[in-house]
Formats: structure tokens, sequence, C-alpha cells
């Protein structure tokens, strides 16, 4: 089934053209939201989430993404050996990431932030993920970040250099147990990726 999933600190909005969906969350008629008062509800947590439905997805969709400042960025969740790649900035695990710059490609974007963040080369984007959205704010604006994942995979065996300019404290290659302890402290967005 088509739909969109947006965090706003970790509540779901979720989009969808069916209204049986089968949700604890509550479930809405698109039509019938105001989209600022919503937004606002969510980052006062009123909300674990919201369901809304639509009559028709890409009207409304588009329609949504009107009410922010959009930013592109772009990432990787980069395997090695079986292990996963993960930084660590403001108190969570997260998957490297960052600004799509002007006239960049998302796929140059992708391996330059993860370069960038971690110290890593010798990057082979296999395919692309899932695209994952959040809302927050900055400097008053309510921004709506689209964030294009790809698969990479590295032979890398130098040192990690975690990007401290960027927040980053650490940079880690994860195991399996490993990797499903760090998803416990993770954003939600994150966690569609695995």
């Amino acid at each position: 089934m088509q739909m969109y999933k947006v965090f706003v600190n970790d509540h779901p909005i979720i989009f969808v053209e069916n209204d049986k969906i089968s949700t604890t969350l509550k479930v809405v008629d698109y039509k019938s939201v105001q989209i600022v008062n919503l937004i606002d509800d969510l980052f006062h947590s009123r909300y674990n989430g919201i369901c809304l439905t639509c009559y028709n997805l890409k009207v409304d969709w588009k329609n949504f993404k009107q009410y922010f400042k959009i930013q592109k960025a772009a990432g990787g969740k980069v395997l090695k050996e079986g292990k996963v790649l993960f930084i660590y900035r403001f108190d969570k695990w997260d998957l490297p990431k960052g600004k799509l710059e002007n006239g960049e490609a998302i796929e140059q974007c992708a391996l330059r932030e993860v370069e960038e963040e971690c110290g890593v080369e010798n990057l082979k984007i296999e395919n692309q993920l899932e695209t994952t959205y959040h809302i927050f704010k900055r400097n008053n604006k309510i921004i709506l970040k689209i964030t294009y994942w790809f698969l990479m995979k590295t032979e890398f065996s130098g040192e990690l250099n975690p990007q401290t300019e960027e927040g980053i404290e650490k940079v880690a290659f994860k195991n399996e147990i490993e990797t499903m302890e760090a998803l416990e402290n993770t954003y939600e967005n994150i966690k569609l990726l695995f």
C-alpha cells in the first residue's frame, strides 16, 4: 500500500489513501485537519501520532509539503563484513547523512556525507533504500527534511574519524547484536531502514 510517514519528535503522521487501515493511531480525514495545529500538537506530544486518510494521496501529500521549508539530505546505511556503520550524536545512534548542496546529485551527497562524517572511504552504492521524512524547528521556521538513503558497502580498513564539528562523538561498525542495541536508542525514521 502506498503511504507516506513523517515524524515530528518521533511521533508519526501517516498518510494513506484507504480509510480501512489497521492502526492504534487516531484516524482523521486529511481535509478536516489544520496542518499548522496538528504539527504544533505533535511538537508538544499531545498525540502519539496520527493517521491521515487521503482522497488523493499524491495531491494531498503535495499540498502538505507546501506548509514547510523543504530541506533535502542524503545518507547511507553502510555495510562492511555484515556490520553496520553508525554515528553517535545528540545522545542517539544515527546513520550518517547531510544536506544536499546546490547542483549536487543525491548519490554524490550521500557518499560525500558518509565520508565527511565518518572518515570512511572506498564506498560503493548498492541500491536506494526508503526515503524518510521528519519535521523540525530551526530559527522559528518549521522544516520538512526529506532524506534519501542508500545501501552502501565498503572494505575500508583505516581508522574511522568522527566529524566532531558536526557534533558527532563516535563512529562505529556494529555487529547484529550491537545494531539491535543501537536501534533501541535511535530515531523512529532510522528504524524504517532496518
